[in-house]
């Protein structure tokens, strides 16, 4: 896929003009936003996702367009599950709610920047050695299974980084929130204010998230431009999608378990993709492993399809029995 420089500059100038409408707008009147707000700016970003999908399948074939839009999905299975952290963070450091957007969109920019250092480490290594599609496989399988045996305990799944706990330990706090700023003034000297602590907590585990969404959405695409876009008009709706579904997240009890499902899928693509194009001495003397078959971007893009529906549907299903259960009750 040869992408100009140019596309590349306007791609990134657009995303920055939205997430700068974003901050300034929500910056200057911190509030909770209405259902109505929510749903108006979702159905807008969800819009001009797919319209970008049909622009790049239209430009550049039905593969690059099948491989958006099996990393957009992807990425934005993994952020819906991400949400649920958020939810507890916020509940944890009890953070107004109106405060919650602005450290929600902050959340938000910190993830792109730092996925986007990712995307560049990532698409350099896998230009120079082949053998890191090992790596990545066994990673999202290993990461496959952690969810499914953390899945019930969502309370006990996020933990507070060390580097916050020694934050809270160690640098001048106070306990009064000042608006969304992050410092305040009292008896003279200058404090950090709770904002703080929040946006530093969302940092690290927008990290942490990276670290697993990177590698999933290269076993899907190989091309830096498609796996860049892919995670913008993922999180660019991260932040209406909390308030909007709040209530349905907690509905959605197998979603852990399908994201798992997900993500052992891609990583055994990904150890796949490594043996047919094997380069290791120590694995079929250097030689590529023939047996080994390579799974069509179609066929990726169908099974995500099909695990993201079973799973929704598994769950809502399991939520209407339990209501009808516990009105027998």
């Amino acid at each position: 896929m040869d992408i100009h420089p140019w596309v590349w500059v306007v791609t990134v100038v657009v995303t920055s003009a939205v997430l700068l409408f974003d901050v300034v707008v929500v910056g200057r009147r911190p509030h909770e936003p209405s259902m109505r707000e929510c749903a108006r700016a979702l159905a807008l970003f969800v819009g001009a996702a797919i319209a970008f999908g049909i622009a790049i399948t239209t430009i550049s074939g039905v593969d690059y367009g099948a491989q958006f839009f099996a990393g957009w999905l992807t990425e934005y299975s993994l952020s819906v599950d991400n949400l649920f952290v958020f939810i507890i963070i916020m509940a944890k450091l009890d953070v107004p709610r109106q405060y919650q957007q602005t450290a929600l969109l902050v959340g938000i920019v910190l993830a792109l920047l730092m996925r986007g250092i990712f995307i560049a480490v990532g698409a350099a290594a896998i230009s120079a050695f082949s053998w890191v599609f090992y790596l990545f496989g066994i990673f999202l399988i290993y990461t496959a299974v952690k969810l499914v045996l953390s899945h019930d305990d969502e309370d006990e799944a996020y933990q507070e980084p060390k580097i916050v706990a020694f934050a809270s330990k160690h640098l001048p706090l106070t306990r009064e929130w000042n608006g969304v700023k992050l410092t305040s003034r009292e008896g003279g000297r200058r404090m950090l204010t709770p904002m703080f602590v929040v946006i530093l907590t969302l940092g690290l585990t927008d990290l942490l998230f990276a670290l697993d969404s990177i590698p999933a959405i290269f076993g899907l695409t190989s091309e830096p431009f498609i796996v860049f876009t892919a995670n913008v008009f993922a999180l660019m709706g991260l932040r209406q999608l909390y308030f909007l579904i709040g209530d349905l997240l907690k509905r959605l009890v197998y979603l852990s378990i399908g994201l798992s499902v997900l993500l052992a899928f891609i990583g055994v693509k990904l150890v796949l993709e490594a043996l047919h194009t094997n380069e290791l001495p120590f694995i079929n003397g250097g030689e590529h492993v023939g047996w080994a078959p390579e799974v069509p971007i179609w066929a990726s893009l169908v099974a995500i399809v099909g695990i993201l529906t079973v799973t929704t549907l598994a769950s809502l299903a399991k939520d209407r029995k339990d209501k009808r259960t516990a009105e027998r009750v």
